[in-house]
């Protein structure tokens, strides 16, 4: 009889141990480049005392995977891919509405399917010694010059959601004519499978010009290397990028407890200040290193109608990247 209790004791400690393992883990799903993603998630640990297990990949890849193991759920949260991505596939978020949401901008809250992580601003990075500035691309339509033939690095459309939304800015900015004006650009393009890897390649000389994201370029300005960035003089889109709660999260509370982590205040400003994004939040101050909004020529991007006409528009990249072979 005293084994048995002792066996029934020794289970049951072990079952609350099992579980509070569980409660101290969550899965994160992200495309945030290697080095965001080793800055901020030893500080949620070190903050929180929950441990995160961490996927990254490109967001089209991301997305993909969770929809496959949809029937059982191996991601809590998916962090950082595009808003449109993430609309498009709502049917695999849970709603959730995160701690201080009143101090969210009203701008970025775009959505009811995924919340607003930072708003993420589309430029060009440029090789400042080997490009004379005089020749700097300074618009979209001049990335369709032929002198630019091989010399502009891409991440790929149908993988990358950064790509993805640069598309739909040259759509939006052309109107009728979007789809050949990006069709000469595209003519120019080098193509790379990691939006992250553009400006690496640009700041190694792979690349004369690469189209990037605001912060993945600052990294490299911030450290002395050869980039320069550029915003287009006819415009360019600072949509925010997307966190979200996965449909059916084993680790439910964990994984919302990461949310609120990121949208709260001193993360958003480590977010500002280290990583060079642009804050959701009203009461986070603008970086200092990075031009206000007011002096970028900003269009506005339908991310309702984006996300209907996803499927057509990736179908549609592919068929001119097929051609181009």
């Amino acid at each position: 009889m005293r084994l048995g209790s002792l066996v029934a004791v020794a289970a049951f400690v072990l079952g609350i141990a099992a579980a509070d393992a569980q409660e101290k883990r969550v899965t994160v799903y992200t495309a945030h480049i290697s080095s965001i993603v080793d800055a901020m998630v030893p500080r949620f640990e070190k903050e929180t005392g929950i441990k995160v297990d961490v996927v990254k990949l490109p967001s089209g890849d991301l997305v993909k995977r969770v929809r496959a193991e949809s029937a059982a759920p191996k991601a809590d949260v998916i962090w950082s891919i595009g808003g449109d991505q993430l609309e498009e596939n709502a049917d695999l978020l849970q709603g959730y509405t995160p701690k201080e949401w009143d101090k969210i901008d009203p701008a970025y809250k775009i959505s009811t399917n995924y919340l607003p992580y930072t708003g993420v601003g589309y430029v060009f990075a440029v090789n400042k010694t080997m490009v004379k500035k005089e020749e700097y691309p300074k618009t979209w339509a001049d990335l369709a010059d032929p002198k630019w033939k091989g010399k502009i690095s891409s991440a790929r459309a149908d993988s990358s959601g950064s790509a993805f939304t640069q598309l739909t800015i040259v759509l939006a900015l052309f109107g009728d004519k979007g789809w050949d004006m990006y069709a000469k650009m595209f003519g120019n393009f080098t193509l790379s499978n990691s939006s992250g890897a553009v400006p690496r390649f640009v700041n190694d000389g792979e690349a004369l010009v690469g189209l990037t994201l605001e912060d993945n370029a600052l990294q490299y300005v911030k450290a002395g290397g050869n980039v320069e960035i550029i915003y287009p003089a006819d415009g360019t889109a600072v949509p925010p990028d997307g966190i979200a709660l996965v449909k059916g999260a084993a680790n439910v509370e964990n994984a919302k407890r990461f949310i609120d982590w990121t949208l709260s205040k001193p993360t958003q400003e480590y977010l500002v200040s280290e990583i060079g994004r642009r804050s959701v939040r009203t009461d986070v101050p603008a970086s200092a290193v990075l031009p206000p909004l007011s002096a970028i020529k900003l269009i506005k991007l339908d991310s309702d109608q984006i996300a209907k006409d996803a499927k057509d528009l990736v179908a549609k990249w592919r068929a001119l990247a097929q051609a181009k072979r």
